[in-house]
């Protein structure tokens, strides 16, 4: 005989031969975890969109687009080794440290703007966490492959687990999510280092004045809300799949 599936309190269950509840599909408290983070991730979106459309305006008074930015600074750090290039996009810059490339978007490759500037030099800051050996950078680049098999695999067994009534199977599946909100943690100190990174090399190659400086924060503080929103979202999301999968409670 299979599963009965009834409605319980708001929840969709189902209900094996065994007496075990699996709670599917919609469930009141996943929903409440997962408007949370939804609340802040679009909230801290919001937050980088207006602080780089506020300063993206302004330029700097040293006129120099965000690959020069990055440039300079790669220059006085000494890194010759590590290649500049516009990538499509709004927002997708990034460094790759497996091809060393510091990749800007369009706008920030050619944009005189602080805010180009304070972007550049973010990525800039990556790459001197590369030549440095920064434990941390090494670390999540690690993690990639485990962060890609909680978020697929992970959450799969979970919901398998909990559909079939089979504990065990959701609970490899928590295990396996929980790389990537592993993943999520160990980005925020990478991140705040390169934002740290960012701002002394351009007061110290002298690229931006001091009230420059405290606008590219204001670009910088935005741009870390949404690691922080994203790790905290998948921090609650861990700990509803365990609590489902009965390894935050008593059976």
């Amino acid at each position: 005989m299979g599963p009965k599936v009834l409605v319980r309190e708001g929840r969709v269950e189902c209900t094996h031969q065994d007496g075990e509840d699996a709670t599917m599909m919609i469930d009141p408290i996943y929903l409440i975890v997962m408007g949370a983070g939804l609340l802040l991730s679009l909230g801290a979106q919001a937050w980088v969109k207006g602080a780089v459309a506020k300063w993206e305006r302004v330029s700097l008074q040293r006129p120099m687009t965000g690959a020069e930015v990055a440039a300079q600074i790669l220059r006085a750090s000494q890194i010759d080794n590590v290649r500049i290039e516009p990538v499509a996009g709004v927002l997708t810059d990034h460094y790759d440290p497996r091809s060393r490339t510091l990749r800007l978007s369009r706008a920030n490759y050619a944009g005189r703007s602080i805010a180009a500037a304070g972007i550049a030099a973010h990525e800039a800051g990556h790459a001197i966490q590369h030549r440095d050996g920064y434990k941390p950078m090494f670390l999540r680049q690690r993690m990639v492959p485990v962060a890609n098999l909680g978020t697929n695999l992970g959450i799969l067994l979970v919901m398998a687990g909990l559909f079939v009534g089979v504990a065990g199977l959701a609970q490899i599946g928590v295990l396996l999510f929980a790389g990537f909100v592993g993943f999520t943690l160990v980005t925020l100190p990478v991140e705040f280092d390169a934002s740290h990174r960012a701002k002394r090399a351009l007061e110290q190659s002298r690229i931006t004045t001091p009230e420059e400086t405290r606008a590219v924060a204001e670009v910088l503080r935005a741009a870390a809300a949404t690691y922080v929103a994203a790790a905290v979202t998948a921090v609650l999301q861990l700990l509803y799949f365990a609590w489902r999968a009965g390894l935050l409670r008593r059976r």
